[in-house]
């Protein structure tokens, strides 16, 4: 199997190492370029089309969201969408999150979550479905229900975020096995960004039955994991 090719756009030094020698130390990922700030990564971007762009939001010369969407109009022009952006922050923020995927990033990752987390994000770019951080997924599903505000309807950009609804197999499975209403309620924890041992104690179970009420959730949504049914109960609207 090929390996998927990373280009690394972090603007600290020790993050950036940090990054590159855990992405390497996992066999089928390689980083193929680095650069500390916007202006060299797009050019990098340009020239090395990676499969996976990993891109912090902050830069010091111009900010992650803004690369995202020059590189994205450099795509459209060159009619090549091969590269899958992957923002990664410690912004969470509903503007932030909003204007990321706005510009055309297919991931957000938070630097606070573990790096097999983020070999799960860019496994999941990779393969071209979005990688949502249940952190910041209650802030999409808000989006989702009320739409973007519309403050400026001139702007060349359009503020839109598209959140697909569930494919029809999935959507049959619910309505074969609906979620219970414990079930309704872990899973709104789950988007939340709850850990088990969090579920468990907000609602006074065992975290064995937080495991198991996960498993049926998971079963019940034809999800792989937990970030996986976060981003179904943002497409269904199951979480209230």
């Amino acid at each position: 199997m090929s390996e998927i090719r990373i280009v690394l756009i972090e603007d600290h030094d020790l993050t950036r190492m940090g990054l590159r020698a855990a992405l390497q130390s996992h066999s089928g990922l390689e980083v193929i370029g680095e650069a500390p700030n916007a202006t060299q990564g797009l050019k990098l971007l340009q020239t090395s089309k990676p499969d996976v762009a990993v891109v912090d939001i902050g830069l010091p010369d111009m900010d992650g969201i803004e690369l995202t969407r020059k590189f994205r109009s450099f795509q459209e022009e060159t009619a090549d969408q091969g590269t899958k952006i992957l923002i990664l922050t410690m912004e969470h923020s509903e503007d932030a999150v909003l204007a990321a995927f706005a510009a055309g990033a297919d991931s957000y990752y938070m630097k606070d979550t573990s790096i097999d987390r983020l070999m799960e994000a860019i496994q999941a770019t990779y393969e071209g479905n979005s990688w949502i951080d249940p952190a910041i997924a209650n802030v999409v599903l808000r989006q989702m229900r009320q739409g973007l505000p519309e403050d400026n309807p001139q702007a060349s950009q359009p503020k839109t975020v598209k959140i697909e609804a569930l494919e029809t197999e999935y959507e049959q499975v619910l309505e074969t096995y609906p979620l219970t209403q414990r079930e309704l309620e872990i899973l709104e924890l789950i988007v939340a960004g709850c850990s088990n041992g969090q579920i468990a104690e907000k609602l006074y179970i065992t975290v064995g039955t937080v495991k198991t009420h996960v498993r049926n959730i998971l079963n019940k949504l034809c999800a792989d994991d937990r970030t996986q049914a976060a981003v179904r109960a943002l497409r269904s609207g199951l979480v209230a």
